[in-house]
């Protein structure tokens, strides 16, 4: 991997740090824990295995990858939580479950390997197609399903935001490997418009930062629009100087909401407040190249309790690759390498007139 235009804020050996600091936390068989003798989800496990590989740790990162199928349920979920010794929430989560095809793909995008992803393939397709067993007629997705088969009540705009791109990410794999998957394509379409177009087919959580950028760098709201829904949410979302406030009415700032919304306006052309924002996440550095989860202003008490999380680090790292690294990856989340999303607002216009 080479450096581009030295946009991320952080020189080779800072990025190397810190995905030392991440493998330090993994355990012998590959799960990563949020911090040090904490809990696993497989969406933030997934995220800490695509940084590793971002900073030159490939052992490490498959070894993350190749976590998950053995965990993997029948129906082709994984649970809410894991720990060192097992399960700790039994309850399934879609948008988690998705999240290996972003991964499976973004491990191929940097290595150019098909063979780790022939071997995660029928994982990922077991779990799009439990995904895919809870989106509503809307194109919404229940944001969850109870061990004993219950599903959530309702559908939540950023898992949703994250599905949809996940899935296009599981398009590109299915592609790449001679597989037709065309309903998953669909899917992600009929999903991303309701994110972008159907805001009542969501909880509402509008106080919530990732509420408001994850439409956007997810690409369920892209260009014009995009930069609009940015500009209008930062007065009330960003803390200048400092970064991303994890809601809009407390002064309580993140790494990973900083990191992830730089990533948002990078994904719609806004590269210099891209830039300045995740430089803003140096405050939440520590010497060894970890982050400390957030900070409540104007003190800058670290919260929860003083942690510095995996997924937290992870997000500084994709940012960091995302804004300065010239690899196959690093536009992923601007739409680089994935079937673009269906239009199907125009579709339903067209069906009305």
């Amino acid at each position: 991997m080479t450096r581009g235009r030295g946009r991320g804020p952080l020189a080779p050996g800072e990025v190397a740090a810190t995905a030392a600091w991440i493998a330090s936390v993994q355990l012998a068989d590959g799960m990563i824990p949020w911090y040090p003798g904490g809990h696993a989800d497989p969406w933030n496990h997934v995220e800490a295995a695509m940084a590793l590989l971002v900073g030159g740790r490939r052992a490490e990162a498959e070894a993350a990858l190749r976590w998950l199928p053995p965990v993997q349920h029948a129906d082709g979920s994984w649970c809410f939580y894991y720990l060192a010794d097992g399960v700790e929430e039994p309850r399934r989560d879609p948008n988690v479950c998705a999240y290996l095809a972003t991964g499976a793909w973004f491990h191929h995008l940097i290595t150019g390997d098909d063979r780790l992803l022939v071997e995660l393939w029928p994982a990922v397709e077991a779990a799009v197609d439990f995904v895919l067993r809870l989106q509503q007629p809307g194109g919404e997705v229940l944001w969850s399903l109870d061990a004993d088969g219950v599903a959530g009540r309702y559908a939540l705009l950023t898992g949703g935001a994250s599905i949809a791109h996940s899935l296009r990410c599981a398009v590109a794999v299915a592609e790449h490997l001679g597989e037709e998957r065309p309903h998953w394509e669909l899917a992600a379409g009929r999903l991303a418009h309701a994110v972008a177009h159907r805001p009542e087919r969501f909880e509402p959580k509008q106080r919530w930062a990732m509420d408001w950028y994850y439409p956007v760098l997810c690409g369920a709201v892209g260009g014009d629009a995009g930069r609009t829904r940015l500009l209008e949410g930062w007065p009330d979302f960003v803390m200048e100087g400092l970064g991303v406030r994890c809601v809009s009415d407390q002064p309580w700032v993140t790494a990973a909401e900083t990191a992830e919304c730089a990533l948002a306006l990078d994904a719609v052309g806004l590269n210099d407040a891209a830039r300045q924002l995740l430089g803003w996440t140096g405050h939440l550095r520590a010497p060894d190249g970890a982050y400390w989860t957030g900070c409540v202003h104007p003190e800058c008490v670290r919260f929860p309790g003083g942690e510095r999380s995996t997924y937290s680090a992870a997000a500084v790292l994709l940012a960091d690759h995302a804004l300065g690294w010239a690899t196959p990856a690093a536009g992923l989340f601007r739409g680089a390498s994935l079937p673009p999303v269906l239009d199907l607002e125009a579709a339903e216009g067209a069906a009305e007139r």
